[in-house]
């Protein structure tokens, strides 16, 4: 229950300050974070440590900062979310590379928006719903079933559909596919329990193979899709070209897994990542 109250306290923040008092709270909270939770500092240097070329490791404690920094500023969007209108695209949203999921749902066959836990991903599907995409969203549920309930409603308040996890769930994600609606999965962490190992920055890690496998059985196209964060804090919603799904699972997967390395590799304290992520 401590969680629970944690996340409602940053909810009553982030919903009755003004934005920059929020940012400014928020900033304040993570930069504590960072020097009395030991155990997530420790993960978060670890993974940087892997993705940062060496001449970088010199600055790994202000990386890792900046990625406390970056959650506290995404819970505040996140729980923020009711305040968000179609109007903000152009000031504090933009979108790179939309004709690649518009020209993919002309195929009827359903798109799967490959994204990664980098920026602000929730966002990302938040705003397509806004513009009226039909979104699917695949989330780990939380350990806390209030914090679950507090973390989708805010998910679906704006419209996006939660499906809880692929393994449990994958007829729902066949269906709204066969409907041609678009299905959101992230790329860098296996929820599923079926995944496969894969090298990723050069080391062995389990990668969820759900895209790929519903890319093959379904026909629908794989869409890269980050949401990155600005230095003003406006956010690029970037889609990059479909992959190809010709050939074998682990070819797609492949293809995926380098997309998700360059895009981390070029923003490393967006990747909110507080888990030892080689050693899980």
């Amino acid at each position: 229950m401590i969680a629970y109250w944690l996340y409602k306290i940053v909810y009553l923040l982030a919903i009755r300050l003004p934005l920059k008092i929020a940012y400014g709270v928020a900033i304040f909270l993570s930069i504590m974070k960072y020097y009395i939770s030991p155990r997530d500092r420790k993960a978060v240097i670890g993974n940087l440590i892997r993705i940062l070329p060496e001449p970088e490791h010199k600055k790994i404690h202000s990386y890792a900062k900046e990625v406390f920094v970056n959650f506290g500023k995404y819970m505040i969007e996140f729980f923020r979310v009711s305040y968000l209108k179609k109007e903000d695209l152009g000031h504090y949203f933009k979108i790179e590379g939309l004709k690649y999921v518009d020209e993919a749902l002309k195929k009827g066959k359903g798109v799967i928006i490959l994204s990664a836990h980098v920026g602000n991903w929730e966002l990302g599907g938040i705003f397509m719903s806004l513009l009226g995409y039909p979104m699917f969203a695949v989330a780990l549920p939380h350990r806390h079933p209030k914090v679950n309930e507090l973390f989708n409603y805010q998910r679906e308040r704006l419209g996006v559909v939660v499906v809880p996890s692929l393994g449990v769930a994958l007829r729902r994600i066949y269906d709204a596919l066969k409907k041609n609606h678009i299905v959101a999965l992230v790329g860098d962490r296996d929820f599923a329990n079926g995944g496969k190992k894969m090298s990723f920055f050069g080391e062995e890690k389990i990668i969820p193979k759900g895209p790929a496998v519903l890319a093959k059985r379904t026909g629908a196209s794989i869409v890269p899709g980050f949401m990155i964060r600005q230095a003003d804090d406006s956010h690029v919603l970037r889609f990059l070209p479909p992959l190809s799904t010709e050939g074998s699972e682990d070819r797609i997967m492949k293809e995926y897994v380098g997309i998700i390395e360059s895009i981390i590799r070029q923003y490393p304290a967006q990747w909110l990542m507080f888990r030892e992520f080689w050693k899980e």
